[in-house]
């Protein structure tokens, strides 16, 4: 019995103190603990949520009609580009998802479609001889939207942490909506900047030799390039296209300009072949670029591209802007590039983040987007302690009135349960919000019910006559899988909200499973051990309860 007795309490010795270690960078003592200390155990206690610490609010839309155009696009160039690469003469003409084929060769075409594009299942082919056409199916469509809004996801949480945002809320709203919440952040400013940048990094071959190249301004003042499209709209070329480099402010006379260049509209290079970004500083003139890396097939292309246009300007163009357009010396092994345009140090880290990250598959809109404050959740933590302090004050009293001794017994299981379930939260990372507080409330009460049904077993067998330590077991045996029952049925019903809820439903969802399960240890293993060192003592006569 005594053994036993030992490995429980060393059990509950281990669980308090590791509880407190998780929670001591709460409390000023931290702060006096000398840095190995610091160093090696947790910085952080609880980590309070959006609503309780403020911070960013947003709402976008995925545009995922865009990612279908975007598809579309890059299977008619595909097609072109494999047409061209067989010698097979045929015009390709994309209408939406429909793609219009005109060959004298039908059926090498049809075959060269069916070797080269596997993946294109649902494609159905129709028409004339010598018109095809083909045609993405709604399954296809439907695939395409839904991985956008995923791929989004995905890259708008790699952003956030790359940005360095702690604990964010990031989660699939209806069907093309997603919600962050990122508490505590200090510039929502440049997050929403990272988050909103569409990252589509291309590299386009400019065209020089157009009339209309020498006809155009090399530079312009910023906000004149509307009226440099309008002017130039009927001249443009056919395959070329009119971009704008970079806003850039001359530092003695304070104007803004930008470059202006004639480039091909088809893309030799896109940024999903990269495998990754990184900030360098130019020793020459000390200032910061992004160096780029791409992937063997990225590589291999780079190498072919500029290999066979030496002497030709490449410009470098991220979200619809030129960055630079450097002359092509020579060919260029290894897969490596470089993108400068007089960044600062925070803009060069923020281009690099996205373009370490990805590029969006389609653009997003903000639909909200809510800065909350950290007064109101000052507030609010201050009003959850109220709640939970007089919830605790009130179930105390009672278990005080009356159990007697028992209740006393009762209540320093509610308070190694709260202790525990504190400890809990700051070690798993979990972010406690305002439903979350509601939770720790409601676990208080709870603490105390497994000790009620147990209590009241007790007392049916003192009234019987049996011996205070029979009772003790008697009632803690009868009672045990009534306790067990009630409680593994509040846990499902926490995982199933924790797995289907979203946002503050999960906040709650965290502090309900964690306050049941920890409640099962202190009322089977905390209030039992109590009872069994108190009669192994002596032979007790009577039992206050």
């Amino acid at each position: 019995m005594k053994k036993n007795i030992l490995w429980r309490l060393i059990l509950i010795g281990f669980s308090v103190v590791m509880a407190v270690v998780f929670l001591l960078p709460a409390t000023p003592v931290f702060d006096k603990m000398p840095q190995w200390w610091k160093n090696v155990m947790p910085s952080q206690a609880i980590v309070l949520g959006l609503d309780l610490r403020g911070g960013l609010h947003l709402v976008f839309e995925v545009e995922w009609d865009k990612a279908v155009d975007v598809t579309t696009v890059r299977i008619a160039r595909r097609l072109k580009e494999v047409f061209e690469k067989k010698k097979i003469e045929a015009e390709v003409k994309r209408n939406g998802v429909e793609f219009t084929i005109v060959t004298s060769a039908p059926d090498l075409v049809k075959s060269v479609i069916d070797e080269e594009f596997p993946l294109l299942e649902s494609v159905f082919v129709s028409g004339t001889s010598d018109n095809l056409v083909f045609r993405l199916s709604a399954d296809d469509v439907k695939r395409i939207k839904t991985n956008s809004v995923e791929q989004a996801i995905e890259t708008i949480r790699n952003r956030i942490d790359e940005f360095g945002v702690a604990e964010p809320t990031i989660h699939r709203q209806g069907q093309n909506e997603i919600v962050i919440q990122l508490p505590g952040v200090k510039d929502p400013k440049r997050a929403i900047d990272i988050i909103n940048k569409v990252a589509l990094l291309e590299f386009k071959l400019l065209d020089e030799t157009s009339p209309v190249a020498a006809e155009l301004p090399s530079s312009i003042a910023a906000g004149e390039e509307e009226k440099i499209l309008e002017q130039f709209s009927d001249k443009i070329p056919e395959d070329d296209e009119i971009l704008f480099g970079v806003r850039r402010v001359d530092r003695q006379s304070g104007t803004a300009s930008k470059r202006v260049y004639l480039v091909k509209k088809e893309s030799r290079l896109t940024g999903d072949l990269l495998t990754g970004a990184r900030v360098n500083i130019d020793n020459r003139f000390n200032e910061p670029f992004v160096s780029i890396e791409f992937n063997s097939q990225g590589a291999v292309l780079f190498e072919e591209i500029t290999g066979a246009n030496i002497n030709k300007r490449f410009a470098i163009i991220l979200d619809g802007n030129v960055h630079s357009a450097p002359v092509i010396k020579d060919r260029i092994s290894g897969g490596r590039a470089q993108i400068t345009g007089n960044f600062s140090m925070e803009e060069a880290k923020d281009l690099a983040i996205v373009l370490k990250t990805g590029a969006l598959q389609a653009p997003i809109k903000m639909l909200q987007n809510v800065t909350v404050g950290p007064s109101l959740g000052r507030d609010s933590i201050e009003a959850g302690k109220l709640a939970g302090i007089y919830g605790m004050i009130l179930v105390v009293v009672f278990m005080l009135v009356y159990y007697k001794l028992a209740g006393a017994i009762a209540d320093m299981a509610l308070v190694l349960n709260i202790l525990l379930l504190l400890g809990s939260l700051a070690w798993l990372r979990a972010t406690l919000t305002m439903p979350g507080i509601a939770g720790i409330i409601l676990a208080i009460g709870m603490a105390v019910d497994s000790n009620v049904l147990m209590f009241e077993r007790m007392r049916e067998e003192l009234k019987i006559g049996k011996t205070p330590r029979a009772a003790v077991d008697s009632g803690y045996d009868k009672a045990f899988f009534t306790i067990v029952d009630s409680h593994v049925t509040t846990l499902i019903t926490a995982a199933v909200l924790f797995q289907f809820g979203t946002g503050p439903i999960k906040g709650f969802a965290v502090t309900l499973f964690l306050g049941v399960s920890i409640n099962l240890f202190t009322a089977l293993v905390g209030t039992k051990v109590v009872f069994d060192l108190l009669n192994s003592r002596k032979e007790v006569k009577s039992l206050s309860i």
